[in-house]
């Protein structure tokens, strides 16, 4: 799948785009396991040895989730795959990480790692910056069908919902609701992968295209939308 990047690496919008970035106070902060158990049903739904959640800053690219590269903070912007991938509105995926199909970075990093496969959708704000990238990352060749995009993009969705959540209840110095969100969204994510492994283990892998496991994965991150919305509303009420 040929991507068509932009010339610049940094977007028109650079401004607002980290105003917005730094008002959410999330990039390189500690680990929170709600955003490790997104990274890490991604890598199950995907089949893929890696996965992200990237915030794109000034000059890194702060990993704030990785499930197969722990102890990896992040990397240069000029070196990661996901500052060229918030710069366009569509998901990104690259099935090689030669120079010639994105000149915006560096690819010795992916190289050295025998990566080739990149498939990310961006983190959107309300207002629409794109801040970060939820990513999948692989050594083989291979591309991602229009049902597999479409789980990504709402994969990516949950996430952006899920630190606007965040926002929310640190801005508001409600810490304690906000530990009490995530152990809410970590037993539904924990169901989720639960049913991930099941389907994986009877169908010796899982396959995004058939209509019965679609349905099922779509149902589970619906699930995950309502907890959020049910959790946003309160937030509001609150205000």
């Amino acid at each position: 799948m040929t991507q068509h990047f932009p010339d610049e690496l940094v977007p028109a919008n650079e401004a607002i785009r980290l105003r917005t970035l730094h008002l959410y106070q999330i990039a390189n902060t500690a680990p929170e396991k709600i955003f490790d158990d997104y990274v890490a049903w991604a890598a199950q739904l995907f089949d893929t040895p890696i996965s992200l959640i990237s915030l794109v800053d000034e000059e890194y690219v702060h990993f704030k989730a990785v499930a197969g590269a722990e102890g990896v903070p992040g990397l240069p912007r000029t070196e990661s795959m996901c500052s060229a991938a918030i710069l366009l509105d569509t998901p990104i995926i690259t099935s090689d990480y030669k120079a010639e199909s994105c000149r915006l970075i560096k690819p010795d990093v992916a190289q050295a790692l025998g990566l080739n496969f990149y498939a990310g959708s961006a983190l959107q704000m309300p207002h629409g910056e794109r801040i970060g990238m939820m990513a999948v990352i692989g050594r083989e060749y291979r591309t991602l069908s229009a049902a597999e995009q479409d789980v990504l993009v709402k994969l990516a969705n949950l996430v952006s919902r899920t630190i606007e959540l965040r926002f929310q209840y640190l801005h508001a110095a409600r810490a304690e609701q906000w530990e009490t969100a995530q152990q809410e969204l970590t037993a539904t994510l924990d169901d989720n992968a639960a049913l991930t492994r099941y389907l994986v283990t009877r169908n010796n892998g899982i396959n995004l295209d058939d209509n019965e496991i679609q349905d099922l994965v779509l149902r589970r991150l619906s699930g995950v939308g309502k907890v959020l919305d049910r959790r946003m509303q309160e937030t509001q009420r609150a205000a």
